[in-house]
């Protein structure tokens, strides 16, 4: 299982945790999400490896959701 780390600005308590989690487990790929408003990131596991594509697309449905991906 591959695992990756979004870092994630905007998340300020356990209701956006929520909110991120839900929108990272909604891709097909995505095995699990764990977000930390802590630690302003998002682990990822995954059941399978992501393309360049998909990885974007992740990174937009984060965006979408209302947060900030840091690069």
């Amino acid at each position: 299982m591959q695992e990756i780390t979004l870092k994630i600005n905007g998340m300020m308590c356990p209701h956006c945790e929520a909110n991120v989690k839900k929108c990272l487990e909604a891709f097909p790929k995505v095995a699990e999400a764990l977000p930390s408003h802590t630690e302003n990131q998002a682990v990822v596991k995954l059941n399978a490896e992501l393309t360049t594509q998909e990885l974007g697309e992740l990174k937009q449905a984060v965006t979408d959701a209302g947060y900030q991906i840091a690069e």
